[in-house]
C-alpha cells in the first residue's frame, strides 16, 4: 500500500513540478498584454481585450499554479504552534486537516464542471452526464456563453483552465495526504525543493 502512495507521490509531483515551473512564465505574458494596455491608451486607440485577457491570463497562472505551490508549501500557514512541531506532529495534523482541502476542492470541482457545462450551452442539472454525452456523442454543444463586455469573448475556456487547476490542486491534496501517511508509517518524505 505504501509502495503505491509512493508511487502516486512521484508521478503527480512530478507532472505538478513541470506544469508549475511552466505556468511561471505566464507571468510575463501577463506583464506583455498589460504593457500593451498601457501602451495603446497612451498612443493609440484602447484595445477592448487586453483588460479580460489580463484576467484571464491571472486566471490560469492563479488555478494551474496552485498545485506547485501546494507541493512547495508556499501557502499561507498559521506557524504559530505548528512550526515548533515534531516532523510526526505536524504529519497527523496535516493528514487530518487535508481532508477538509480535498472536500472543498472536490465541492469547487463539482462547481466548475457545472459552471464549465452551463458556459457550453447545457441547461440541465447533470453536468457529468453532459461532458460524458459529449464524449460518447450523445450530447452536443449548445449557444455558447460569452462575456457581457463590449470584446465578448467566450467563457468556456477560462471555465476549463478553471476546472483543470482543480483537478490538479485535487491530485497534488491527496498527494499530500499521502506524503503525511507514509510519514507516519515512518518513512522518510524530504520536503520538495524549488
Amino acid at each position: 500500500m505504501i509502495g503505491a502512495m509512493l508511487a502516486y507521490i512521484r508521478v503527480v509531483d512530478a507532472m505538478n513540478r513541470r506544469i508549475g515551473r511552466i505556468t511561471m512564465y505566464g507571468l510575463f505574458g501577463m506583464m506583455g498584454v498589460l504593457l500593451w494596455s498601457s501602451v495603446s491608451k497612451t498612443f493609440f486607440v484602447p484595445s477592448l481585450w487586453t483588460l479580460e485577457t489580463a484576467q484571464f491570463a491571472m486566471v490560469a497562472y492563479y488555478m494551474v499554479g496552485g498545485p506547485y505551490s501546494i507541493q512547495m508549501g508556499s501557502n499561507v500557514r498559521m506557524d504559530l504552534f505548528y512550526g515548533s512541531w515534531s516532523t510526526r506532529r505536524k504529519a497527523a495534523v496535516d493528514a487530518v486537516t487535508v481532508f477538509f482541502l480535498i472536500f472543498y476542492l472536490g465541492v469547487l470541482l463539482y462547481g466548475g464542471l457545472a459552471s464549465t457545462a452551463y458556459s457550453l450551452g447545457y441547461w440541465g442539472k447533470e453536468p457529468l452526464q453532459f461532458f460524458g454525452g459529449l464524449l460518447t456523442g450523445s450530447e452536443k454543444i449548445g449557444r455558447l456563453e460569452v462575456s457581457s463586455t463590449a470584446w465578448r469573448p467566450y467563457i468556456w475556456p477560462v471555465k476549463a483552465v478553471m476546472v483543470l487547476g482543480v483537478f490538479l490542486m485535487m491530485l497534488q491534496a491527496i498527494s499530500e495526504l499521502f506524503k503525511d501517511i507514509a510519514r507516519l508509517a515512518g518513512h522518510d518524505i524530504p520536503e520538495a525543493t524549488t
